[in-house]
């Protein structure tokens, strides 16, 4: 079964200084057939305004994965880290007992253009924790590299949860196929560009819900970039 999800079908928020499209159910957009997609339960593709962002506030129980697509996002917690996030790098935070943290936009001339997501820890009350890599788009090209998983294989971030993520950048003749376990959930989710998935044609901010399949195509990228996510059925 898969299942297209389109762009514009998500819930949007517009806070002048944010601007925020929501994959799933988050703050004041609800709908009960979209609370999440098995243990992966936040995708919000976030827009912060230059010199604006997020005051300090508290998470718990959850793994926090954020992935830049331009500008920076300036990150600060109460687990002392103080860290800048440029485009290609995956930070991930695992909340656990709780932690607080602010996300800014310090530029005075460029908003920052990122992706907030949210998957379910594999064991809840864990000491937090916090991971940071560079994925060189080398590696991510024509291809889908691994990028977080629970054991850090590949050298991902690893991440508390039963779930991996891949990163990929596709265009021109650029082919991949991603063996799947048809017992578990994957989640495809079209950063930018156009892509074409398992015969579905893609646009910027479309997504593929997927359940009970064995193996996933990716062909006729233009300047596409691409999360997959293996998830817990």
């Amino acid at each position: 079964m898969i299942l297209l999800r389109k762009s514009s079908d998500r819930g949007y928020a517009n806070h002048g200084w944010l601007k925020s499209f929501h994959s799933f159910s988050f703050a004041s957009y609800y709908d009960p057939q979209f609370m999440g997609w098995g243990n992966l339960r936040v995708i919000n593709e976030d827009r912060i305004a230059a010199g604006r962002g997020f005051g300090k506030h508290g998470h718990r129980d959850m793994e926090i994965v954020s992935y830049v697509l331009s500008g920076a996002l300036a990150h600060e917690d109460s687990m002392g880290n103080v860290e800048s996030i440029p485009p290609g790098d995956v930070q991930r935070m695992s909340a656990g007992t709780g932690v607080e943290h602010s996300e800014f936009n310090h530029a005075q001339n460029q908003e920052t253009h990122f992706l907030q997501i949210w998957i379910e820890p594999l064991k809840k009350g864990v000491e937090p924790g916090y991971e940071q890599k560079t994925i060189s788009p080398a590696t991510k090209r024509g291809t889908l590299r691994l990028i977080a998983s629970h054991d850090g294989e590949h050298d991902s971030v690893r991440i508390n949860a039963d779930a991996k993520i891949h990163a990929g950048l596709f265009d021109g003749a650029e082919t991949a196929k991603l063996q799947l376990d048809p017992a578990r959930k994957a989640y495809v989710h079209l950063v930018t560009g156009g892509l074409m998935v398992q015969g579905q044609q893609l646009q910027a901010g479309d997504a593929l819900m997927v359940e009970g399949e064995g193996m996933l195509l990716f062909e006729h990228g233009v300047n596409a970039e691409v999360l997959v996510f293996d998830l817990a059925p």
